[in-house]
């Protein structure tokens, strides 16, 4: 078993550090070390993370910003809404929106490449923009069910919260990637971030064999900030190949990095898969959970980073949008 060890952040050993090694148990980080502890807890902080996403593409966070009773009352009001006839549901339905926003059905998303449909429904609130925004007409309108009267201005609550908390993240991130300390700051400034609320009903009987809660997959965005969810489920792909269980204390943030910081980093810090699976336990229940993915402004160019270029960059540049609807179209979203 490997243990954490001090990421140097000079160019040379950004790109040589091996893929192979391997960190055996996801680090859990304290949030506030690096808000309000001191110099030396905070460069400790910045080094963890940034060895801790290198390694496995994940962390697990503590002492944040989220409140824990708002969270508790999140998953309340999922339970509420997904308690709703489906018809009811249904006519929350944005597919103009490439299901942006507002409901969107079970069986209607699948991983890239897969057959089969996910085993899942959700619904996604994303950036409230006052009128005369010049994204006013870029981002789809938010859509908000009349059933349940706190939903918007609860889920808009934690979004700024989820937000904050992943912008101390990207700014940690700054150093050992050689960047000024607004870098990440000013490409998700207005970003076009979503938060999913998401239901994973009692797997249906008759189902296809195939089909998972959620098949394995990367995310698209810089990072995903993941609240412990209601049950257990979720797995990542360990460098070696291997499935591991990703066990967290109840409020903890689980932290993951996504395509497009894969992109800018030339895979330094690796998009690693992960998927939900099937009850294992005997107990069908229903499974909640609430990833905040958080996303560049839709101009945000994706080039790679200079101090992770090593011998070349692997990808062609690509603005945050297109590199968007590309995925949206993969995963079946858009057409």
């Amino acid at each position: 078993m490997r243990t954490l060890e001090t990421a140097s952040h000079s160019e040379n050993s950004i790109s040589s550090k091996s893929e192979n090694s391997t960190l055996r148990k996801v680090p859990t980080l304290s949030l506030a070390s690096y808000t309000k502890g001191t110099a030396e807890e905070k460069t400790k902080f910045i080094d963890n993370l940034f060895t801790g996403l290198k390694e496995y593409g994940f962390i697990i966070l503590k002492d944040h910003n989220v409140k824990a009773a708002d969270l508790h009352k999140a998953y309340e009001l999922l339970a509420n809404f997904y308690a709703l006839p489906t018809e009811v549901k249904k006519s929350y339905i944005s597919p103009k929106a490439g299901f942006q926003r507002g409901y969107t059905p079970f069986g209607q998303e699948h991983a890239k490449d897969s057959p089969v449909m996910d085993l899942k429904e959700f619904w996604h609130v994303g950036r409230d923009l006052p009128e005369g925004h010049a994204l006013k007409e870029v981002y789809p309108a938010n859509v908000w069910p009349s059933e349940i009267p706190e939903f918007k201005t609860h889920f808009l609550s934690l979004f700024n919260a989820l937000e904050e908390a992943g912008s101390v993240m990207l700014e940690a991130l700054t150093m050992p990637l050689e960047l000024d300390k607004d870098f990440f700051a000013r490409m998700t400034k207005d970003g076009n971030s979503i938060l999913r609320l998401l239901h994973y009903p009692p797997i249906p009987e008759g189902v296809d064999p195939r089909c998972v809660r959620a098949a394995a997959h990367e995310d698209i965005n810089f990072i995903t900030i993941l609240p412990a969810a209601t049950t257990s489920g979720l797995q990542l792909k360990d460098r070696d190949g291997t499935w591991l269980d990703i066990d967290s204390e109840p409020d903890t943030l689980i932290v993951d990095v996504g395509d497009m910081l894969a992109r800018l980093t030339n895979d330094v810090l690796p998009s690693t898969t992960h998927r939900v699976i099937n009850p294992q336990d005997g107990k069908n229940s229903s499974r909640y959970s609430m990833p905040f993915f958080m996303h560049p402004h839709p101009e945000a160019m994706l080039s790679c980073l200079p101090s992770c270029k090593g011998t070349g960059a692997k990808y062609a540049d690509i603005t945050g949008h297109d590199f968007l609807m590309q995925r949206l179209r993969e995963i079946g979203l858009i057409k």
